[in-house]
């Protein structure tokens, strides 16, 4: 069954045309390059992963509640609307939330896609060339999964987000080389990376959703990582008028991914009060403290690669994000390398058990 049968709105046109522009840039440079950025190119490598076969598909999943998430972290919990309504209501607004959520994970993955390819084409180092190409192949294999995990596990698709189209046009519309960089690796890469590390964390353990968002962050970190290196280099040596002119997209875009979340098209869709839930969702204490928390790699990777400016600080402190200017974001990449590889090691020693009781009770058989 294609994918349009999956929508709750088929989108109109079913597919996105957006101008890109900015030089196709060819070097001629084959030496070593940076050692930072070959070292990470030597690790995309090495840590290349099958969707197919790393993630345990034949897993269920319930449909109503695929990601496993408790109630109180609905968007709506203890709302009037979420008290009202019954039990079969309730599995319905569950299943239409989380689909939306990862279908915006899995648009903004296609996203990640095309911008990486167009790193490939506009970055002038070739060191850089070379990891860009590594990460377009881990964005494909996170559209196949998000996709397949909607399309086979939930059964529903949400259309793109409006927040996240203008963020992705006005990135892909830059024709400066660094602004692909500073929109996806930086910004909507460093959203997702929070948001997917939320989820991990409160679905249950051995749930296929935990596999695949912690899998999935193994490679975002290498990518948030990519974009660090890169433009702390080359902001170093910005104009003023240069660095204001950044500053001001990573301003504008923090404000349209901080309103991203809010979900408008679930409750449109669910025939309830849109205005009314939107209020809710505004002004709930376990919301504003998941939007703040998404801001957790953004804001000390902003920091760090110098764009640091009167006009950023003024927003993440009205955001209430600035004291995350500390965070020891090397720490946290640390965190989700190690939280997918113990994953992992979990799941082949399980694997390895159910081989011997399986062989044993062959064996008490015969």
């Amino acid at each position: 069954m294609s994918t349009r049968d999956k929508y709750t709105e088929v989108p109109t046109p079913f597919s996105w045309e957006v101008p890109s522009v900015g030089d196709a840039r060819f070097t001629w440079e084959y030496d070593d390059g940076r050692a930072r950025l070959l070292s990470l190119y030597q690790k995309g490598k090495d840590k290349q992963w099958d969707a197919q076969s790393r993630i345990d598909w034949a897993q269920d999943v319930d449909p109503m509640n695929p990601i496993g998430l408790p109630d109180e972290f609905h968007p709506l919990f203890g709302s009037p609307m979420w008290e009202s309504a019954d039990d079969a209501r309730r599995a319905e607004m569950r299943r239409h939330s989380q689909a939306w959520q990862f279908s915006q994970f899995l648009h903004g993955e296609q996203g990640a896609m095309v911008c990486a390819a167009k790193i490939v084409e506009v970055v002038p180092d070739m060191d850089a060339k070379f990891y860009a190409a590594t990460q377009t192949m881990d964005e494909a294999r996170h559209v196949e999964t998000f996709a397949r995990f909607l399309q086979e596990k939930v059964g529903m698709v949400y259309p793109v987000n409006t927040n996240l189209t203008a963020l992705l046009e006005d990135t892909l519309r830059d024709s400066r080389w660094d602004m692909p960089y500073l929109g996806m690796q930086v910004l909507i890469e460093g959203l997702a990376l929070a948001a997917f590390g939320v989820l991990r964390d409160l679905t249950p353990p051995n749930s296929l959703a935990k596999q695949l968002l912690a899998y999935v962050m193994q490679d975002e970190a290498r990518h948030v990582a990519f974009g660090r290196i890169s433009l702390k280099d080359y902001y170093s040596a910005l104009t003023t008028a240069e660095r204001d002119e950044r500053e001001e997209f990573v301003v504008e875009a923090c404000y349209l991914m901080r309103d991203r979340f809010r979900g408008e098209e679930v409750f449109e869709t669910l025939g309830l009060d849109v205005r009314e839930c939107a209020d809710w969702v505004e002004k709930s204490p376990l919301m504003i403290q998941f939007r703040s928390h998404l801001f957790s790699r953004i804001v000390p990777i902003v920091k760090d690669i110098g764009l640091w400016g009167d006009k950023v600080q003024k927003a993440f402190s009205d955001m209430g994000v600035l004291d995350m200017a500390a965070f020891d974001i090397d720490a946290l990449m640390r965190a989700d390398e190690d939280q997918a590889e113990a994953l992992e090691k979990a799941h082949a020693e399980m694997a390895v058990r159910r081989d011997e009781v399986g062989q044993a009770i062959a064996a008490g058989a015969n």
